[in-house]
């Protein structure tokens, strides 16, 4: 996704990869959702390496690649505490912490927590309040996570057709653009056991009240006193428009775009316009020394 290889941290759950691209500028940290990597995040990186240092970890939420260990955390609050804890073993500071759709679940996880490192977030069209599981797609994935780990593989060995990925229990709601980036996200449960426990592990813990952690966590919200970005698509069909209203209105320094021509995952359907509003919320960017 960078020029950068991919780098393996050792944390308490388990190996984490990540793409860091380094750098002195702003440190970004982006979030991805349930069955998605850090790809979600390629064409902003694209547009926002020169100036800013972009880390995106590879979260373990179904389509990681190195398992966690068995006895590993993997509740959305178990997962947000692995971020806390990634940020500290790299010691991020300052951080723009940005998260779309479950990772979004993840930065509100985060913010209620009041975690030192962040300096502000960005909210990309994303799970908040009672929108859990969340549309069509999101009830499909959690009820598919009552399978046994071999079915649920079998169940998504289907999403290796073109036809079947855009249909709208599966990504067709959630992207307009990005169906080649979401092959690569369905293909380590279909061909690894130990992914295939780790996602069903994932969406049990998340099925179990999930929604009503989220309602929870936003009446925390109104305590989080740092700048706080909301950007949703006005095409969403998962995420309920008046979502991101609230979510803006909540937050003491909160403020709302909206961004047309896109679903859910504005990274691939739109990464050059969230890139901008990243870019110009995350502060100035230093000029390149003279050489």
């Amino acid at each position: 996704m960078t020029t950068t290889a991919q780098q393996l941290i050792e944390l308490s759950a388990g190996p984490l990869a990540y793409e860091d691209t380094g750098g002195d500028g702003p440190v970004l940290v982006l979030l991805h959702g349930l069955m998605m990597d850090a790809s979600l995040w390629a064409g902003p990186i694209a547009e926002l390496a020169p100036g800013h240092r972009c880390v995106a970890p590879n979260l373990p939420l179904g389509a990681h690649r190195h398992p966690m260990r068995p006895d590993a955390d993997l509740s959305l609050p178990g997962v947000a505490r692995l971020v806390a804890e990634f940020m500290e073993r790299l010691d991020l500071r300052d951080v723009t912490l940005v998260g779309n759709d479950t990772g979004g679940a993840l930065v509100q996880l985060l913010m209620a927590e009041g975690t030192a490192r962040v300096g502000r977030v960005v909210l990309v069209s994303c799970e908040a309040f009672d929108n859990f599981p969340p549309g069509l797609t999101g009830r499909t994935l959690v009820l598919a996570g009552r399978l046994s780990p071999w079915l649920f593989g079998q169940f998504m060995r289907q999403m290796r057709v073109p036809a079947l990925r855009r249909m709208p229990f599966a990504f067709g709601w959630l992207t307009k653009r990005g169906d080649a980036v979401t092959e690569r996200w369905t293909q380590p449960v279909r061909r690894q056991p130990e992914i295939r426990r780790d996602a069903v592990r994932v969406l049990r813990a998340a099925a179990r009240n999930t929604r009503g952690l989220l309602a929870e966590t936003a009446l925390r919200l109104r305590q989080f006193d740092r700048p706080a970005l909301v950007v949703w698509a006005s095409e969403d069909r998962v995420m309920p428009r008046e979502h991101g209203r609230r979510l803006a209105e909540l937050l003491p320094r909160g403020r709302l775009v909206e961004v047309a021509d896109g679903y859910t995952l504005l990274p691939l359907d739109r990464p050059a316009e969230l890139a901008r509003l990243i870019a110009e919320f995350a502060g100035p960017v230093s000029p390149p020394a003279p050489a």
